[in-house]
């Protein structure tokens, strides 16, 4: 199983982007999906998350400005970042719980990140 992002970028600050993720392998199903993200000199955080199709939690930095989504049709989650702010300048990853061919149960998956860089 892999886990492809696309969609970061320069953006200026007040500005919008939006990431793409795609699981793509022998995928038998898909739980919770969500956003990291890693800020120079910082620390790996959790952006958002979502569970089912609907249920979503996200970091209090982002609340209001970010919206998580997933198409499972697509095994594909999206984080639309509005009002961008330059202290969101990080690194994004995806990573998803996902039971594939051959294992037996959900393994943790991540995919190789997108930059983000947020000009003031």
């Amino acid at each position: 199983v892999q886990l492809q992002a696309s969609g970061g970028g320069l953006v200026q600050a007040g500005g919008s982007l939006r990431l793409s993720c795609a699981a793509r392998g022998s995928i038998i199903s898909i739980n919770a999906m969500g956003w990291f993200r890693q800020g120079p000199g910082k620390q790996r955080e959790l952006v958002a998350i979502i569970f089912g199709k609907t249920t979503t939690r996200y970091a209090d930095s982002v609340n209001g400005r970010f919206t998580i989504s997933r198409d499972n049709a697509k095994n594909s989650v999206y984080l639309q970042m509005n009002s961008l702010k330059p202290e969101d300048t990080a690194v994004y990853y995806c990573n998803a719980g996902i039971w594939a061919v051959p294992h037996t149960s959900y393994e943790d998956y991540w995919g190789e990140g997108t930059l983000v860089t947020v000009s003031s």
